[in-house]
């Protein structure tokens, strides 16, 4: 059945060339009696250029369904493709930001990044005349020479960003990135990320917990239900204005409209996957 936004219109023309599809896919950790399904017949689709959120409970499978499309994780049924072609091994098409950020702590910023493009070959100069430019784009173009422990975390996370984006990946997959960081420098990376992704319009897939978050980045968010057997459960077209400042579209009346719509359908998944942590609570109350 297709899903729809809050308004009731249908969702966004995925008529175009698909970037990341899933057919179906199901996830199983272990085997035999003690098997636990993490995700059950999820389908998925997003189009080339296409910012998609991934919103969700704790431990439902957000993290899992990147993963089956990086080709970290394979399905136990159904299928996924990465620009029309099954994923077989690591998706050599997608850059793959996480909340832990890769950084080598011995190299520099500069080091950290071109060395994305060191081992695939390119020759060390003009790999480093690439981070610099890369490094000025996220506007750490004085800290070329810095070590990671010499950066803020805000400043860790926008060179961790350069390295994943030198590779000009066609598929990006993003996995609580500003998870870490305080509420003001979520902001301020929220709109570097705009900034830099309305360049060339990747296509994105985006997991976090912050549903403000969600809604403020992306063209649409998904719901997935609490777990086991997690599943798609709705989807929600952001029909907001572009370009965005998050600071200033979050004051807009259909932010708030949209908020209210996708907490519907949300907040019954997150009492469930909290409800024993809520039950004990309120008996340690009595």
């Amino acid at each position: 059945m297709p899903f729809t936004n809050a308004g009731g219109r249908p969702g966004p023309d995925t008529s175009k060339l698909e970037a990341v599809r899933l057919e179906d896919v199901s996830v199983v950790f272990g085997t035999g009696p003690d098997a636990y399904c993490a995700v059950e017949t999820a389908s998925l689709s997003v189009a080339d250029g296409e910012f998609v959120a991934i919103v969700g409970p704790t431990g439902c499978g957000k993290s899992t369904l990147l993963n089956v499309v990086a080709g970290l994780l394979a399905p136990a049924r159904g299928r996924a493709l990465a620009q029309g072609q099954p994923v077989a091994g690591i998706t050599r098409g997608a850059g793959y930001l996480f909340q832990q950020d890769a950084l080598m702590p011995w190299k520099t910023s500069l080091d950290n990044v071109s060395v994305a493009l060191e081992v695939a070959g390119v020759a060390r100069e003009p790999a480093q005349a690439r981070a610099r430019e890369w490094l000025a784009r996220v506007g750490l173009a004085n800290f070329t020479a810095r070590y990671p422990h010499q950066l803020s975390g805000g400043q860790r996370k926008r060179v961790a960003l350069a390295q994943v984006l030198i590779r000009d990946p066609a598929i990006l997959l993003m996995d609580e990135p500003f998870g870490p960081l305080d509420a003001q420098t979520r902001g301020m990376m929220g709109d570097l990320l705009l900034k830099l992704w309305s360049r060339d319009r990747k296509a994105v897939l985006f997991v976090t917990h912050d549903l403000d978050e969600a809604i403020a980045l992306s063209d649409r968010v998904v719901v997935m239900a609490a777990g086991p057997g997690s599943r798609i459960i709705a989807e929600h077209r952001i029909d907001l204005p572009r370009p965005r400042e998050i600071s200033e579209i979050r004051l807009e009346p259909r932010f708030h409209a949209l908020q209210r719509a996708i907490w519907s359908d949300l907040k019954a998944e997150v009492m469930k996957a909290y409800g024993e942590q809520f039950s004990g609570a309120g008996t340690e109350a009595q």
